[in-house]
């Protein structure tokens, strides 16, 4: 699965999803995690209430789980959720990408909570369903 950090740095979760200029992209699995990307976001990205900036970056994270920030405004949360990409907040803008990492794969390695369960499953039926949807056609 893949999950995303806001980020600044490249090494911490300190950026807030509507104004970050970066979003780093990783594969994470219970056997370790690589780094994917970095997406790259241009144009007016701090003016508040300008849901346009909003859309590119919906967008890209669409194949995600998961996208770690430090703060998310109500809508943009609400856009991810709808496109069953979870929105989870930082403790801190100190707490390190491969801490969380390493954290994750620990917990994929066990049992996993409720909450990421879920997420993990929508991510998987949705990708056979669009597999479906393509065969049929």
């Amino acid at each position: 699965m893949k999950i995303a950090f806001t980020t600044s740095d490249r090494v911490h979760i300190n950026a807030h999803f509507g104004s970050t200029k970066e979003i780093d992209v990783y594969e994470i699995s219970d056997e370790g995690y690589h780094f994917v990307e970095t997406l790259k976001f241009a144009g007016d990205l701090k003016e508040d209430g300008n849901e346009d900036k909003l859309a590119p970056k919906l967008e890209a994270l669409a194949d995600c789980t998961i996208v770690y920030v430090t703060a998310i405004g109500g809508s943009a949360a609400a856009r991810l959720i709808k496109k069953n990409v979870t929105p989870i907040k930082a403790r801190s803008e100190e707490e390190e990408i491969a801490e969380v990492l390493n954290k994750l794969v620990t917990t994929l390695k066990g049992n996993p909570p409720p909450w990421l369960r879920k997420a993990l499953q929508q991510k998987t039926s949705n990708f056979e369903d669009e597999l479906e949807e393509e065969a049929k056609v």
